[in-house]
């Protein structure tokens, strides 16, 4: 078949059908039976798989790269002659024949992007042999903009054809809202990495370049392996790669942070790791332990003249890691914590606590944000549990000797 659209019938209840019948034939492979379907449950599946393939390439968003990918994978769902992708009135792929029509299609195309509206044309062709004789053009939007167009060239131009253009250009559209609520998504998260930075590290570094200071004439030594300390750590808490990290990367973090605390505090503070080896390598969000470290360290040290005591275990449990940061400083009404958590608390207070939650609760959903047990006087408790396989969950492996510039 030549024709515009070869499912031009079945493709627009296929798209929103089509999880019904893979549910179907779920159940039917669960029964041990292993035929092959109908035919439509067999056009539904072809329809399913190939838009399968074609999905992740959209999803980085409308370049030449993903459009050239992406057409090769829509043009045999339509089983037409050629397939085009363009990114407003530019032509970022082409595939299949005709593409000597491209001054003429693009004309209509920006007709689409005047108007909004699907536009169907028949192509004038000297050579007998073209099998270009008529054409679709169908708007691709995200947030009610037009961002470029679906093209769909055939031999032929029904209504149900250009019905199933509309569709597949809709679910392009999808596609790319999607790719645009990821970047979205990274781009508030890197939005609250820098808010933590900004908030934590001007009177950590303060603080601690005091604390080496100190040591300049009475331990050169000391003072020599602090500065290196506190190097890594700046180095680490200012890189720019990566939203995360493995949980050994950050409970090294850790350790260069406590390390700097102890040069100011000396034996006032003590603290206990308890890590399991097998939850090392768990990925994590990059800068999601520290601040809560630095919260134990502030309600126990620097708001009480006690001793502090700080206890991190980090437990294997199946299919989460579970992390908890322990202290027996002064602790906070829990209708407080509640108000800091909700952003209430002024725009400096609780940012910590705040921004790893949300993150957390962005990542890996609501049911692991973060679970917090304190009370006036009584110290603090945060429990933290770590999915240890999300996809799109992966580590950037951090390179000895390299800087976040």
């Amino acid at each position: 078949m030549n024709g515009l659209v070869v499912l031009a019938a079945a493709a627009p209840p296929l798209f929103a059908a089509g999880l019904a019948v893979g549910r179907l034939l779920a159940r039917r492979t669960a029964r041990g039976d292993t035929g092959h379907g109908t035919p439509v449950e067999r056009a539904t599946f072809h329809t399913l798989h190939t838009a399968s393939l074609a999905a992740p390439p959209l999803r980085a968003g409308l370049t030449e790269d993903s459009a050239r990918k992406a057409v090769r994978r829509l043009r045999p769902l339509f089983g037409t002659a050629a397939l085009g992708l363009t990114a407003e009135d530019r032509p970022l792929a082409w595939d299949g024949p005709g593409r000597h029509h491209e001054v003429a299609v693009l004309d209509r195309v920006r007709h689409v992007l005047d108007t909004g509206r699907t536009q169907t044309f028949t192509v004038a062709c000297a050579d007998p042999d073209c099998p270009v004789r008529r054409g679709a053009v169908a708007p691709l939007t995200v947030d009610q903009r037009v961002l470029g167009t679906l093209v769909v060239l055939g031999a032929g131009g029904s209504a149900s054809a250009v019905r199933a253009t509309e569709e597949v250009a809709r679910w392009v559209s999808v596609q790319l809202e999607l790719a645009e609520l990821d970047r979205t998504r990274t781009g508030l998260i890197e939005a609250e990495i820098r808010a933590l930075r900004a908030q934590i590290s001007p009177h950590f570094i303060y603080n601690s370049l005091a604390a080496i200071a100190s040591f300049v004439r009475t331990d050169p030594e000391r003072a020599r392996d602090l500065l290196l300390e506190f190097a890594d750590f700046t180095r680490y808490s200012f890189r720019r790669h990566g939203e995360f990290t493995t949980l050994a990367e950050e409970l090294r973090s850790i350790e260069q942070f406590l390390e700097l605390v102890r040069a100011r505090f000396g034996q006032r503070l003590q603290v206990t790791l308890q890590i399991a080896p097998e939850v090392l390598p768990v990925a994590v969000p990059f800068l999601c332990l520290q601040p809560l470290v630095e919260n134990a360290v502030k309600h126990g040290l620097e708001e009480s003249v006690e001793r502090s005591r700080i206890g991190i275990t980090a437990q294997d449990e199946g299919a989460t890691a579970r992390i908890v940061i322990e202290d027996n400083g002064i602790g906070m009404e829990p209708d407080r914590l509640r108000r800091l958590l909700r952003g209430e608390g002024g725009p400096a207070t609780g940012i910590g606590l705040r921004n790893v939650d949300e993150r957390l609760r962005q990542v890996y959903g609501d049911d692991h944000g973060l679970v917090i047990e304190t009370g006036v006087g009584a110290g603090m408790k945060i429990t933290i549990r770590i999915p240890k396989y999300r996809p799109g969950v992966h580590s950037t492996p951090r390179h000895p000797g390299t800087g976040g510039g």
